[in-house]
């Protein structure tokens, strides 16, 4: 399964390929609420806004540098916490050793070192290969077909299906992959119903090697941007706010992908396939016939970090 991606976070390249940013949705997606954690996307994606010159943008600017100050004004609570959780329980080792006391020490040490990095990632004027990467629960630019026209929304990765509730959801947290042989069962209203494309340059898979658990990274050798092919739904929360979430569909890999050790990959569409693709009007022999007539490339691999 693919459970992390690398996205193009830079939405001038689904603006190249025709896409129009809703500027509302990538607004609430930045915007901060104090009543809920800050949603996760990569961190590329707020860096390529802020670099942003367009007018139109002023608003998701203003909304990232609100978002980021409030988180840094938090992440400073919390190192200042911890460094006297720690001063506390040092003062406490320098006359006893206690269990309790050695705990604070690790907990607040780590809490500390987590926070600094953190506060790093939201200094930083450039993001590095993790931080363009999506995790399960992560938002990325999906980009769907609207009236006619290409729109680009931000959906969390790892698809609600109709019907469920948020615990029904934690029960099958692996939807963020929609196999190829279950699209007329598990995703059947989905498939065939509302589809979109994502657009990745590689994706990652833990693989088991020599009896040890190594993540890998998947890459096409051309370097090239994968119109990966999506499935989407829109559901509501309790509170009336509405959920837009997604699953990239996955199939057998080609044979340099097996040989690893993993047996799923992406499937990356044709560009030219792409307006049928995002309008599906429910003919699933059609859709069969796109996802078999994919991109083929070839996949070079590479050790790479779990997160």
């Amino acid at each position: 399964m693919c459970y992390s991606a690398m996205v193009v976070e830079d939405y001038k390249a689904y603006r190249r390929a025709g896409g129009d940013l809703d500027i509302d949705a990538f607004a609430a997606l930045f915007h901060p609420d104090e009543a809920k954690q800050r949603r996760r996307y990569p961190r590329a994606l707020a860096l390529a806004i802020l670099r942003s010159t367009e007018p139109e943008l002023e608003r998701l600017r203003a909304a990232i540098r609100e978002a980021d100050a409030a988180e840094a004004a938090a992440l400073q609570r919390e190192l200042f916490r911890q460094k006297r959780r720690v001063a506390d329980a040092q003062r406490v080792l320098a006359s006893k050793i206690t269990r309790k006391a050695q705990e604070d020490v690790r907990i607040g040490t780590d809490k500390m070192a987590q926070a600094q990095r953190r506060l790093a990632e939201l200094l930083a004027t450039s993001a590095d290969d993790a931080g363009r990467r999506i995790y399960p629960g992560y938002y990325a630019p999906v980009m769907v077909l609207e009236e006619g026209r290409r729109v680009v929304r931000p959906m969390r990765y790892q698809c609600r299906l109709p019907g469920w509730t948020a615990a029904v959801e934690r029960k099958y947290p692996g939807t963020y992959n929609a196999r190829r042989d279950k699209l007329e069962k598990a995703w059947k209203g989905v498939f065939g119903v509302t589809h979109g494309v994502m657009l990745a340059t590689a994706f990652y898979e833990h693989v088991e090697q020599d009896g040890k658990d190594v993540v890998l990274e998947f890459r096409p050798n051309t370097h090239a941007e994968m119109w990966v092919a999506c499935l989407w739904t829109r559901t509501r929360n309790p509170d009336g706010s509405e959920l837009l979430s997604f699953a990239a569909i996955t199939d057998d890999p080609p044979p340099e992908v097996l040989a690893t050790g993993q047996d799923r990959c992406i499937i990356p569409l044709k560009p030219e396939h792409i307006d049928a693709w995002l309008d599906p009007r429910g003919d699933l022999d059609a859709m069969y016939g796109l996802l078999d007539d994919r991109e083929r490339p070839y996949y070079e691999h590479r050790a790479a970090k779990a997160a």
